[in-house]
């Protein structure tokens, strides 16, 4: 039973971190107010993104980095329709998905089921050596720290920062914002630039550092549960960790119980991540009742029009 729970929690942050990658990137961008459903698809393509680059080059980093790019690239064109030439953001996330998981499916075709080299844990001995917690906390790899510490600076910049107190406020109130001096649609396109480039990060280390492999289909409904994240978060990247952590234990159990040699029901457990996110979603919406509005972005999937500021 030791070895099981050591394990699991061993597994546990690197299951948490694709998550947490995407779900900070969605938190950047609804924060100014732009609806994004198209993590699953940006994750695609940020996992085909680095699996092509390391294959071609054979630099584990500089996969990790160019699948950050495809991810921003890929939502420059959604940033523009929805921020510029105001189309449905509804629609216009669900296209994404379906562009982003078409596309990466295509190029990806000669890329599928061939191994690559990845990124190394690092090992804090003698921490990593700690009983059951050890393995967790201190011998993961490079970009679980990264992904805590980008928590950290997300919920500090856009709390304590100039930058950040302009991207919300174009999120709660884009005309008062607007009448204030600032660029709402330049903040609102630079948030969905970066935060597809956080949420192609997303799918780069599955592809890089998780599998290290590009197997279509491989991004497998996470797009979804970092929606789901979100929410649960209440657009907090504080709150998100947290989210992450659980549904990414939720996502590393069934791996070690098949280890060990367990008889569990495979495909039941596998939806043991969808299931947690309905109870999740469905809990915050009870909780939600009785109190006054919650942490959503007030703007958030509302066009601006400029000339319908009430001057």
């Amino acid at each position: 039973m030791t070895e099981l729970l050591t394990g699991w929690l061993a597994a546990t942050p690197g299951s948490m971190t694709p998550l947490l990658f995407a779900a900070l990137g969605l938190i950047l961008c609804e924060r100014a107010g732009v609806m994004n459903l198209g993590a699953e698809g940006l994750m695609a393509i940020g996992a085909v993104g680095a699996a092509l680059t390391v294959l071609a080059t054979g630099s584990p980093w500089l996969g990790i980095a160019l699948g950050a790019l495809a991810g921003a690239l890929l939502a420059l064109p959604f940033g523009l329709a929805v921020v510029v030439f105001r189309a449905e953001q509804t629609l216009a996330g669900l296209a994404l998905v379906a562009i982003g998981v078409g596309l990466a499916a295509v190029i990806g075709r000669e890329a599928m089921h061939k191994p690559f080299a990845g990124i190394a844990r690092l090992d804090l001995a003698p921490l990593s050596a700690i009983p059951v917690l050890g393995p967790m906390l201190f011998r993961q790899d490079p970009l679980v720290y990264a992904a805590l510490a980008m928590a950290a600076a997300l919920g500090l910049g856009l709390a304590r920062t100039r930058l950040g107190l302009k991207l919300r406020a174009v999120g709660e109130d884009p005309a008062t914002a607007d009448a204030a001096g600032v660029d709402v649609q330049l903040q609102q396109l630079g948030a969905v630039v970066v935060g597809g480039a956080l949420v192609g990060l997303a799918g780069a280390y599955l592809a890089g550092v998780a599998s290290r492999v590009w197997v279509d289909g491989m991004i497998a409904g996470r797009g979804w549960i970092a929606v789901a994240l979100v929410v649960f978060a209440q657009w907090s990247p504080w709150r998100a960790v947290l989210g992450a952590l659980l549904f990414g234990a939720a996502d590393a159990l069934l791996p070690r119980l098949l280890a060990i040699g367990a008889d569990v029901p495979i495909y039941l457990m596998a939806m043991l991540p969808f299931v947690l996110t309905i109870a999740v979603l469905t809990l915050v919406a009870v909780a939600r009742r009785g109190r006054g509005r919650d942490a959503q972005p007030a703007a958030l999937g509302r066009t601006y029009l400029r000339q319908d500021r009430q001057l």
